[in-house]
C-alpha cells in the first residue's frame, strides 16, 4: 500500500471547490493557485493520518484559511487592485456586482473574509465554520455580523444582495 493512496483522487475530486475557496480568499487566480499548492503539499505530508481520521477535507480547508491569514500577517500577499473597473465596454449588472463584491471582500480583515467565504460561498454551517477556524460559535456569529456590516458600508450598491443574505440567515 502506497502512503499517498487516495490523495490523487481527493485532489481531482475537490480541486475545483478548493480552488474557488482559495480564489475567494485571495481575490487573485495566481495567488489562489499558490495558496492551494502550498496547502496541498502540507496535506500530502499528513495524508495517512488524515485518511485514518477521515478528515482530509476539513484539514485542507483549515490549512488554507490558516495559510491565507499567515500570508496576510506577513504581508506576503499583495491585495488585488481595488480601483473601480474602467467602463471601456458594457458589462451586465451581475458582472459589475461581482467586481464590486470582490473589491469589498478584499478590504475585510482576513478572519472576516474567511468567515464570509466559508459561510456564504462554501455554504457551511456556523458550527462547521467554527470548527475549521478553530474558534467558538459566538465568534463566527460576531465575525459574520461585523463582516456583513462592513460589506454594507463598503458596497452600499449591493444592499439588495445583503438583504437576501440576512433573510436566509433568519
Amino acid at each position: 500500500m502506497n502512503r499517498y493512496d487516495g490523495f490523487r483522487e481527493f485532489v481531482l475530486a475537490r480541486q475545483q471547490a478548493l480552488t474557488r475557496s482559495a480564489y475567494l480568499l485571495t481575490g487573485d487566480a495566481h495567488l489562489a493557485e499558490d495558496l492551494l499548492q502550498s496547502v496541498l503539499l502540507k496535506v500530502a505530508n499528513h495524508w495517512p493520518r488524515l485518511v485514518r481520521h477521515g478528515t482530509p477535507e476539513a484539514y485542507t480547508r483549515k490549512a488554507m484559511i490558516n495559510q491565507y491569514i499567515s500570508w496576510r500577517r506577513r504581508k506576503q500577499l499583495e491585495l488585488p487592485n481595488t480601483d473601480p473597473p474602467e467602463r471601456g465596454h458594457a458589462h451586465d449588472d451581475a458582472t459589475i456586482d461581482r467586481i464590486i463584491l470582490r473589491q469589498a471582500l478584499a478590504r475585510l480583515t482576513p478572519r472576516q473574509r474567511a468567515v464570509i467565504v466559508l459561510r456564504f460561498y462554501e455554504d457551511l454551517s456556523e458550527r462547521e465554520t467554527a470548527e475549521i477556524l478553530g474558534c467558538s460559535l459566538g465568534t463566527v456569529k460576531s465575525q459574520t455580523h461585523h463582516a456583513l456590516g462592513r460589506l454594507r458600508t463598503l458596497a452600499p450598491e449591493l444592499s439588495q444582495l445583503f438583504a437576501e443574505i440576512e433573510e436566509v440567515r433568519r
